[in-house]
């Protein structure tokens, strides 16, 4: 059964953005900052102290489940 919370596919493509933008992560003040902030808000991103957003564990597994469609994240 599926318990975690939807994601738009908006956000998809932002966590899938993210996942792409590597160390750097990506900067604030973006069109898809408003998915940002929301997948912040879950814990599937973080804002770093430079204002950047990056992955977090749980964000690798979340794309590794719904973008890549169940591959491994270590894939």
């Amino acid at each position: 059964m599926w318990n975690q919370p939807y994601l738009e596919t908006c956000c998809r493509s932002a966590l899938h953005r993210l996942l792409l933008a590597g160390a750097p992560g990506r900067p604030p003040g973006l069109k898809d900052g408003p998915c940002l902030e929301r997948l912040a808000a879950m814990g599937l991103a973080r804002v770093r102290l430079d204002g950047r957003y990056e992955l977090t564990e749980a964000g690798l597994d979340r794309h590794a489940a719904e973008v890549l469609h169940g591959e491994s994240a270590a894939a």
